[in-house]
This record gives C-alpha cells, structure tokens and sequence, in this order.
C-alpha cells in the first residue's frame, strides 16, 4: 500500500509539474508535446495546424527542406534537427505562446514560426541558432549570434548592398536583453550584425572561419578582439 501511495504521489507531482511549465512556458510545451496543443504532424519534425490544404503541406516541407540545406551548406553538414512547429494563423501561434515576432528558437532543440515568418529565410535562421548553440560550449555575444544567423539564412533584408556602405563604429548589442531593446527600435540591427560578421568571414576564409572559431572557444580561447 505504501508504495502504491508513493506511486500516485510521484503522478501527482509530474501532472503538477506539466501543468506549471505548460502554463509559465506554453512554447517549451508546445514544442515537446504539439499533439497536447491540437497539432498535427506534417512529416518527421514537423508539425502545423489541422486541416491544412495540401500546397500549404508542401510549402512547408519546401521551406523546411531548403532551410536545412542552407544550416547544412555554411556548417558542413548539420548536427541537429530541431523540431518545427510553425502557425498558419495568428490564433494557432498565440496558442503556443508565440509573440509578435517571425520565428523564434525554443530551448535549442525546437523552434516556431510564426505566420509571417513561413519562409526559409526565417527557418534558416532559427535553425542556424540551434546548430550554433549545439557546437558551442560556451557563449558568444549576442549580435555574432544574430549576425551569423543572418549570413546562414542569406537574408536578403539585411545583407548585399545593405554592406556596401562603411562599416561604422558604434558597438552592437552583445547581451540578449540589450539585443532586443535594440531590435525594437531599429530592425537594421540585424543588417550591421550580418554585415560585421559577413566581412569577418570573407577576411577570413568564408564559412570554415565560424567552424575554426567555435572550435577555438570551446577550447577555451578568447572571443576575437578584432569581432569585439
């Protein structure tokens, strides 16, 4: 009997516990369990909204497959394969705790989009986040990450003839708290991000640099004082 008691409790404390981190974090929950939040699977790490048409099936796995060979192109393959939850409606997105951005990775393992992010510039980025938070040990500031995401995803708002001007000297956001302030004022952020890090690579032998960075740092090396 005692057991049995220990059995209900040890229930009792899980059910509790889903219920907290589904109430205080619905995307990390939305993303573990789609099924609980009225999802359905598309295909193998991909999830959506019932009753999609079948072009709105094909766009997704179109834009999911592209995304994954842009992270794989840069990276030289890809290390994970985060799961997609992605909204075609603004209702379906709020519904897992969505906000008012494009797409948004979750606990480097998943990541949503919105439903103006339903691109692969937009999965691109999210998944380069989560394959660089994979590799890495430690952290980098907050614009490499955002700038590297950029170059990854070859997001045409923020590069191209967005670099050809000087590249200026005003410092970029290195907390993620202090990125977002910035982001919510001046979206170019992202461009001088991209475009920093994009010259970087350039000087430095394309994408093999970013692999010879992580691979420094997780050895314990200091972030570059010229990327500072």
């Amino acid at each position: 009997m005692r057991f049995r008691w220990i059995a209900a409790a040890v229930v009792v404390l899980l059910a509790t516990a889903a219920g907290v981190l589904a109430l205080a974090y619905p995307s990390a929950a939305a993303t573990t369990c789609p099924g609980c939040y009225g999802l359905a699977r598309v295909q193998d790490g991909l999830w959506s909204e019932r009753g999609l048409t079948p072009a709105q099936r094909e766009q997704l796995k179109t834009l999911v497959a592209e995304a994954r060979r842009r992270v794989a192109e840069f990276y030289g393959g890809r290390e994970t394969d985060p799961r997609l939850v992605a909204c075609f409606t603004d209702d379906c997105y709020d519904r897992i705790g969505g906000g008012g951005e494009k797409g948004i990775a979750i606990l480097n393992r998943a990541f949503m989009l919105s439903p103006r992010g339903l691109d692969a510039v937009i999965a691109s980025h999210e998944m380069s986040h989560v394959e660089l938070h994979h590799r890495l040990d430690g952290e980098v500031p907050q614009w490499f990450d955002e700038g590297l995401a950029v170059v990854v995803s070859a997001d045409p708002r923020y590069l191209g003839a967005h670099c050809d001007g000087p590249a200026g000297d005003n410092p970029l956001p290195g907390t993620l708290s202090a990125w977002l302030r910035a982001a919510s004022t001046d979206q170019q952020v992202y461009s001088r991000a991209g475009c920093k890090v994009s010259r970087w690579l350039d000087a430095n032998g394309g994408p093999p640099a970013a692999l010879e960075l992580i691979d420094a740092l997780n050895r314990g090396e200091p972030f570059p004082p010229e990327l500072r």
